[in-house]
């Protein structure tokens, strides 16, 4: 137990060579030493646990390395190479910014720069995790960064290049690592373990490259958790019980029942998932993957974008045959929906029995959509509602030379049918087509035909529209009933609260001139503007209560001075000033304006 040593620093990677899934780094360093042409500063960012401390590590003993392989490698037996491996070395200094991140620290490097080294060509310099940094830290650093001595070389490390001063990032070589691929990581797995010696199902480690998401150092942590657990016989059962993970089988059996509709199937395996201690946005997603991974295999060209096991491909492949692509789509999307309304509801359960009940009956909704005469029903509903009462529609359960009838009470089609096009869901309704066939359109008749003899004035820009009410009605009125009109939709502006409108009808009366024409005297053209904004609606209004549909709308803008009130704050101004002259001198001697 003394000796133990984890498997992500035992087998931690020595050489360029060795290094798992990061082949587009390695090259481009390898041929960088080969060409002499090493930058004074590197920046390697990417994701945790895929090899950024590791390659800086591997670049700063390959570049001292007396004895170079001719693949660019580090002999690993010079004394350079000896004493890095020991650790000893002097021309190798590495510092963790998370816990050294002020200004004294950075001097203390800086200073450190100074000093050539004593054996070899280079003293480097690693700077782990350098986001962490300080502002002052970083304006500490920059001088030293763009222009170091010859012999120094920084190698700065981070997860979060986004923290790192725009500065910094112009001074460095910038190195971006990528997450590692599933089967990178699943082979370097299997090499591993059996180095280890240990028992190793290929399923099982493909999931452990699943689970760890890219970084490998995740990956070997949990696969020593499960050696240990196993009794160093790793398994896919045990890869499963031990990370707390849902079982494929669960989604294929899902999957099968809800393909043969088969709600009650797929109710009690949800139940179970919930009994076993699963959460219930985990099996929504999972499902959702399921769903995505069964349309990926429905395509040769995609099905490389499949990270699983062979066996488990198999097994996607064999199901993807049975699952038609508008079923996939419509389930990725009800599924994306309930993930959605997860974060929301009170009850998560509800939320995703919901979501299995619709999916089951998907597949009745897709074979009613492949069914030719209930999409000529469909176009004939849209097209011609009126005449469905006389047309004869087959269905499929009947034979070629039988017909239904709009009178047929039981018709074999399902209530719960969707209006649907040949390859995608599209809508649910909540009536059979039967009772479609019972509904009868009736042609409706127009209440707005052309105004013939209507007045067109400065208000009247617009009396062709069809907002207009007109008709036949030519119910002679007097002014007074006109005034009672004017009145009633008065009180009826100021319960909407549109008081500037309520003001100006109530202070500029109508006046009914001949041919049934209402004019209003006005005081300026913002009035205007406000009335004609309203035209329509008190048009319609004039003549619905008056009965008759000849009535016009026009307006005159006053041109007498003397009763002209002040109405913009112009207007305003000017009627003060002709009140008071002083308020001229207070304007200027202020630089005042008018709003």
């Amino acid at each position: 137990m003394d000796n133990f040593i984890v498997s992500a620093r035992k087998y931690r990677p020595i050489t360029f060579d060795s290094v798992v899934g990061q082949l587009h780094i390695t090259n481009t360093l390898k041929n960088a030493i080969k060409n002499k042409q090493l930058a004074q500063a590197f920046l390697f960012c990417g994701p945790r646990g895929v090899g950024k401390t590791t390659c800086a590590r591997i670049l700063a003993k390959t570049i001292n390395c007396t004895q170079l392989t001719q693949n660019n490698e580090a002999c690993g037996v010079c004394e350079s190479c000896a004493s890095f491996q020991h650790g000893n070395s002097f021309n190798f200094h590495e510092l963790d910014a998370a816990s050294n991140n002020s200004v004294d620290d950075i001097r203390n490097l800086t200073d450190q720069v100074r000093i050539p080294p004593q054996g070899g060509k280079y003293k480097v310099y690693i700077i782990d995790e350098v986001h962490m940094l300080s502002q002052s830290a970083f304006n500490a650093f920059l001088k030293t960064l763009e222009e170091p001595p010859s012999y120094a070389i920084f190698i700065l490390a981070t997860t979060e290049k986004h923290k790192i001063l725009p500065t910094i990032l112009s001074r460095c070589q910038i190195f971006d690592f990528n997450r590692i691929k599933v089967d990178d990581m699943a082979k370097h797995l299997q090499s591993i373990a059996g180095k280890e010696d240990v028992k190793f199902d290929a399923d099982g480690l493909h999931l452990i490259a699943q689970k760890a998401d890219g970084g490998l150092r995740d990956a070997l942590s949990m696969f020593d958790q499960i050696v240990s657990f196993s009794n160093r016989e790793l398994t896919y059962q045990a890869v499963i019980d031990n990370l707390n993970l849902l079982d494929y089988d669960y989604y294929f059996k899902v999957t099968t029942a809800l393909l043969d509709a088969n709600l009650a199937s797929a109710l009690l395996l949800f139940d179970e998932i919930l009994n076993n201690g699963f959460e219930g946005n985990t099996f929504t997603s999972g499902l959702c993957e399921h769903f995505r991974n069964l349309l990926v295999c429905k395509d040769t060209a995609t099905i490389q974008l499949l990270e699983v096991s062979e066996n488990i491909k198999q097994r996607y492949l064999e199901q993807a045959t049975k699952a038609n692509i508008s079923f996939l789509i419509s389930g990725l999307n009800i599924g994306n929906q309930c993930e959605i309304n997860l974060k929301q509801s009170k009850n998560q359960r509800l939320q995703i029995e919901l979501m299995l009940i619709k999916l089951s009956h998907l597949p009745s909704a897709l074979n009613l959509s492949n069914n030719p005469n209930v999409v000529q029903l469909a176009e004939q509903v849209k097209k011609k509602p009126e005449k469905l009462t006389n047309t004869p529609v087959e269905t499929a359960s009947t034979p070629p030379n039988s017909v239904i009838t709009p009178t047929i009470a039981n018709a074999p089609i399902n209530t719960s049918a969707y209006t649907t096009s040949n390859n995608d869901v599209i809508s649910q309704v909540n009536e059979p087509p039967t009772s479609l066939l019972k509904k009868v359109a009736t042609p409706a008749h127009s209440l707005i035909p052309d105004l013939n003899n209507f007045k067109n004035n400065s208000l009247t820009a617009k009396d062709t529209e069809p907002q207009y009410i007109a008709g036949n009605l030519k119910n002679e009125f007097t002014e007074t009933e006109l005034l009672v009109a004017w009145k009633t939709y008065l009180g009826l502006m100021k319960q909407k609260n549109k008081m500037s409108l309520a003001a100006l009808m109530e202070n500029n009366s109508p006046i009914l001139l001949p041919n049934n024409e209402v004019q209003v005297l006005l005081d300026n053209t913002l009035q205007e503007q406000e009335l004609k904004n309203e035209k329509i609606d008190l048009l319609n209004y004039l003549r619905s209560n008056l009965k008759n549909f000849d009535i016009v709308i026009s307006s005159i803008i006053s041109t007498t001075t003397a009763t002209k009130k002040p109405y913009t704050a112009k207007d305003k101004y000017n009627y003060f000033v002709e009140k008071n002259p002083a308020i001229e001198d207070l304007k200027r001697v202020f630089s005042l304006t008018v709003d």
